[in-house]
């Protein structure tokens, strides 16, 4: 694992990217103490899987209720959905 100061790191930062995806890891330093660690990504965990997985299914609930009770979802249903959730 090589070690890199972090102006160097800012300077060749697609370089440092383009290592992690082939799997390398990088340590970045600032003033020659570790601060962080730049490393691939081996993927999405299995919580976070099921917790995309619930949302998903409860939106797709929801979508078949307003179809089953209008047959038609209208722009102000979907506009009055929205501002729900920002509330």
């Amino acid at each position: 694992m090589e070690t890199i100061g972090l102006f160097e790191a800012k300077t060749h930062l697609s370089e440092l990217v383009a290592r992690a995806e082939r799997g390398e890891e990088v340590v970045i330093t600032r003033h020659n103490k570790p601060v962080a660690k730049l490393v691939p990504i081996d993927g999405v965990s299995a919580e976070l899987v099921q917790q995309r997985r619930q949302a998903l299914a409860e939106l797709q609930e929801i979508g078949q209720a307003m179809v089953r009770r209008t047959g038609v979802i209208t722009r102000d249903e979907i506009i009055d959905w929205i501002r729900e959730g920002r509330r």
